[in-house]
């Protein structure tokens, strides 16, 4: 028998090692479901599922006990150095799994890989139900996208009906009559050419008197 030789060393040596197992890890917490090789997954298993306890053990903790809970968050941020990883970890998933003793996850074997023929496995939170959940954020991007297309429509009709009074006030004004305006200096002309026209039948008038 082997002694002392725990977990797979993956033909990698141990700083590689361990920092392929902290993204993988992240990738998990992230996504809930990540496909990898059968050897990985194994893997991978023993080293997350002791950092899920510690956050469920975190989440247990009365308010008393802080100075335990951020000792647990801070060992399980120096393996898994993601910010945004150990918030989901121990705000999301812990409630999660609160009560659930282990057996955080599990894997489904999918076959063998095309071109290295690499054993190939998903691993996912037992807790979680990825389809479940694309069907709920499908819908909400239906209704959202349907109360878009709703608001659209009111605003279409809004600006018609602001603008169909406009169109009548100008048919209105086309159909009026154009009546031109007589100025002030053909008004002051007027008189002149009267004054003219006279003359000219008294001019008359004299020749034929003579």
């Amino acid at each position: 028998m082997e002694h002392r030789k725990k977990g797979r060393k993956l033909n990698r040596t141990a700083s590689h090692r361990k920092a392929l197992l902290s993204n993988l890890a992240i990738s998990l917490i992230k996504h809930k479901r990540i496909k990898t090789t059968l050897a990985k997954a194994k893997e991978l298993r023993t080293y997350i599922e002791p950092y899920i306890t510690k956050a469920k053990i975190s989440l247990k903790l009365k308010k008393s006990e802080i100075g335990k809970a951020l000792h647990l968050r801070r060992v399980t941020a120096s393996m898994i150095k993601d910010k945004e990883a150990i918030q989901i970890l121990f705000d999301e998933i812990a409630k999660k799994v609160a009560s659930r003793n282990g057996g955080y996850t599990r894997i489904l074997k999918t076959g063998f890989r095309y071109g290295d023929g690499a054993n190939e496995a998903i691993i996912e939170f037992v807790d979680y139900s990825i389809i479940k959940e694309k069907e709920k954020a499908a819908k909400k991007k239906d209704e959202v996208k349907g109360k878009g297309k709703e608001k659209e429509k009111a605003e279409l009709t809004e600006e018609v009906k602001e603008e169909e009074p406009k169109k009548e006030a100008k048919e209105k004004k086309a159909t009026k009559p154009k009546t031109k305006k007589i100025s002030s200096k053909d008004k002051e002309f007027k008189p002149k050419s009267t004054v003219k026209s006279k003359n000219i039948t008294k001019q008359t008038k004299s020749k034929k008197g003579e």
